[in-house]
């Protein structure tokens, strides 16, 4: 991986052992001449793979004799650029502990809010073409100072082609913009900004991969402000902590998560809140999204603040992408922010922080970027020129190079022209990146998706330049949505056989036009059918059923009771509008507007909105969140469902109606809720079991970033005997179908020869 000090470790370890020979960097790898006896070739060779640097990732070491030559030293040559294969790009780095020290010390770098070596800082951020030199990236418009430069070239300093190598004297500057005035003394950025976050005040701030809004997270009434001005709603922000010590005063920690937290990615992980900052961080739940410091400024603005948290969410306004251009930052930020805070160095590839959750001792990732991006994914297959397009929402793009599937940073919902325009642009900068030319198009099957169409409209206009050239014409292979979300476990964990795919899903495009998400698929990687499902039910509105959860709660009591509903309805519904009720049923007895689904999704939101605890949603997911932030783990009893071909829920709601009107609390009914499902997905893997004897169980789908679910689900089918495989290095969102598509593609794609 380029851009981790790869070549001065090798170098170091040579002159350590007193090798003779030489490295450089290629496109496609490291290349090493070492001279020496095979006993210690084979030593080298062991050293590399115990001390190589933590950020790097070596795939394989393959080395040949060659010709005898004479070496006087050990030497690192040139990069060199001369073929299409290309090596890994190096994720954007957190600054490490000894620049921290440095930027206490070095005279030339005393607080220098930029400061980096061989072992962390920027990468994929500023990257522009391979290899990773600094004239290919966005450092390219800073001249070195003479002392940085004599570190830049000296073999045996830290900061040896460092590439963003720089220091007060000579590297990219902050300036923050306050009351019309333009400061740019770090000192006095700074003090200003301490006095802005003690006020309550709002700074906008450009960190590695785009802005983030920031203010105190103790401080109640900037928070409501700020999620006022964003327009935000209700979803949680992320909370960037002092230390470690400050984590553990407000989270419960398991050593998974610590370790996740102090890692060079330094992801936002979702934790157990132990108490309160502002409550309205995250209102309702139970859950904060919780990282720390990884830019040098960070912690230069702690060191200044008393506050032990600070407010650190996306530079952007909902739905739209990170904002990452400073001229843009001042036109949008203007009516949000009391300050900016900008650099003057480019982010040419802008990236949202990466979110993880631990489940089962395992990390998983929720979104993927920062830090992960642009880290492949070793797939079976060989994918070379193969793109696939991802899905509607959390949308990540997929590029196939050789047997490496390069996923996309986190684009965001392909809902709007900016992102959109964000997303086809990323297309083309990793297109030229990783030099690729596709050669076959992989995307969802729902005609209606963007990246569907992105993929129509790239085939048809590639094939119409292409008509009178003799060259192949590129396909379009069209995948249904929950068969790539199996997909993509499978290719992260190379399986390539049939298993048993359950996917507990919002929303996915079925054969039948239908809207599936309830799903039990007998599947291998180019084929599937459809085992069992949860019962269709109809989605009052459509899409607003989704909105407003209360309409698949009439949903399934109309289901369950049929016209006696009017004798069950909870008091939410009692007390709202009877002619909304009224026309919802009729929408549903006429078949207007209610198209059929069997999602996991929706009958989670009407069991939240039949609780109460959400009935007209502000963000995805918010009534499934809520209801597992009220889980008793020491509740074991669950509902009753007919369990056939379709699943049918009508018992459980019955159930769940009578609980409700006996009074049973909220989060006994949810418990019993979530082990209803659990006892479900046990009953239909231990039926494909038995009838066709498949014993590896693939789980995925967004509705297993339930913690308790998918832990419980993991424990029921492995006490059974079955073997399960789950999403770890994508996403079991949407973020990860991507994957899923060009697993597909690579063993459909002799079909399209």
């Amino acid at each position: 991986m380029q851009g981790v000090g790869f070549r001065p470790f090798i170098y170091h370890l040579s002159t350590e052992h007193d090798y003779k020979g030489w490295v450089k960097n290629q496109n496609d790898g490291v290349i090493i001449t070492l001279q020496g006896t095979n006993e210690e070739i084979q030593h080298f060779i062991a050293q590399v793979k115990s001390r190589a640097p933590a950020a790097s990732s070596i795939s394989s070491i393959e080395y040949m004799k060659a010709p005898a030559q004479s070496f006087t030293d050990f030497k690192i040559i040139e990069s060199k650029n001369d073929s299409d294969e290309i090596t890994q790009i190096s994720p954007d780095i957190a600054v490490c502990p000894n620049c921290l020290t440095d930027i206490k010390s070095q005279p030339h770098r005393i607080n220098y809010p930029f400061i980096n070596c061989t072992n962390c800082g920027p990468r994929f951020s500023i990257i522009k073409a391979l290899p990773y030199d600094r004239h290919n990236t966005t450092m390219d418009a800073f001249t070195m100072c003479t002392a940085c430069y004599n570190e830049y070239t000296d073999i045996n300093d830290r900061r040896f082609h460092a590439q963003p190598v720089a220091c007060n004297r000579c590297g990219p500057h902050y300036e923050l913009i306050y009351n019309s005035k333009h400061i740019t003394g770090i000192q006095e950025i700074l003090n200003i900004s301490k006095q802005l976050i003690s006020e309550g005040k709002i700074i906008a701030i450009k960190g590695i991969g785009g802005f983030h809004l920031m203010c105190d997270a103790t401080n109640e009434n900037a928070v409501t402000r700020l999620r006022q001005l964003k327009a935000r709603g209700g979803k949680p922000f992320a909370v960037m902590f002092h230390s470690m010590t400050e984590i553990n005063r407000y989270a419960k920690i398991s050593e998974e998560e610590k370790q996740a937290l102090q890692s060079w990615r330094r992801p936002i992980v979702l934790l157990r809140e132990k108490r309160k900052l502002a409550y309205s961080i995250n209102p309702g739940i139970n859950k904060i999204g919780a990282f720390l410091p990884y830019m040098p400024f960070h912690y230069l603005l702690f060191d200044q603040i008393t506050t032990p948290a600070l407010i650190m969410t996306s530079g952007n306004y909902s739905d739209t992408p990170v904002i990452a251009d400073n001229q843009q930052a001042f036109r949008d930020f203007k009516e949000i922010a009391d300050a900016i805070l900008v650099y003057n160095r480019e982010i040419y590839n802008k990236t949202d922080d990466s979110v993880i959750r631990v489940i089962n001792n395992h990390p998983q990732l929720i979104r993927r970027a920062r830090g992960y991006v642009p880290d492949p994914v070793s797939i079976r297959y060989n994918a070379e020129g193969i793109l696939a397009t991802g899905a509607e929402l959390k949308n990540c793009f997929c590029i196939g190079k050789g047997y490496q599937a390069i996923m996309s940073q986190h684009i965001g919902d392909l809902k709007n022209y900016e992102t959109y325009r964000f997303y086809s642009d990323t297309i083309d900068t990793f297109r030229n990146l990783f030099k690729i030319t596709p050669s076959l198009l992989v995307s969802d099957m729902h005609p209606d998706y963007l990246s569907t169409k992105y993929a129509e409209e790239y085939t048809e206009t590639a094939n119409y330049q292409n008509s009178n050239i003799l060259t192949s014409q590129i396909p379009h292979i069209r995948v249904q949505h929950h068969h790539a979300h199996i997909a993509s476990v499978m290719a992260e964990h190379k399986l390539d056989e049939t298993v048993t795919g359950i996917c507990m899903d919002g929303t996915g495009f079925g054969d039948d036009r239908n809207i599936w998400g309830g799903e039990f698929l007998i599947s291998d990687l180019n084929t599937y059918s459809r085992y069992a499902h949860f019962a269709y039910m109809p989605m009052p509105g459509g899409d607003k059923a989704v909105e407003e959860p209360w309409r698949m709660a009439i949903s399934f009591l109309y289901h369950a009771y049929g016209d006696d509903i009017f004798t069950v309805l909870p008091d939410f519904l009692s007390r709202k509008n009877q002619e909304d009720g009224n026309l919802m049923i009729s929408l549903i007895k006429k078949q207007i507007n209610t198209p059929y689904t069997s999602s996991a999704g929706r009958l989670f939101d009407a069991v939240a909105a039949l609780l109460q605890l959400c009935t007209t949603a502000q963000y995805d997911a918010e009534g499934p969140m809520r209801l597992e932030s009220i889980i008793d783990p020491s509740i074991h009893a669950y509902y009753d469902v007919r369990i056939n071909r379709e699943i049918n829920f009508a018992p459980a709601i019955q159930q769940i109606m009578k609980d409700i009107k006996s009074s049973v609390s909220k989060s006994v009914i949810s418990t019993k809720f979530h082990n209803t499902i659990i006892n479900v997905i046990e009953n239909i893997a231990m039926q494909i079991y038995h009838n066709r004897g498949i014993t590896k169980v693939v789980l995925s789908g967004g509705t297993f970033q339930n913690a308790y679910l998918l832990e419980n689900t993991i424990s029921r089918l492995e006490r059974n005997g079955l073997t399960v495989f789950t999403n770890h290095k994508v996403p079991c969102n949407d973020g990860g179908i991507a994957l899923g598509q060009l697993a597909i593609a690579t063993k459909r794609r002799y079909l399209c020869v």
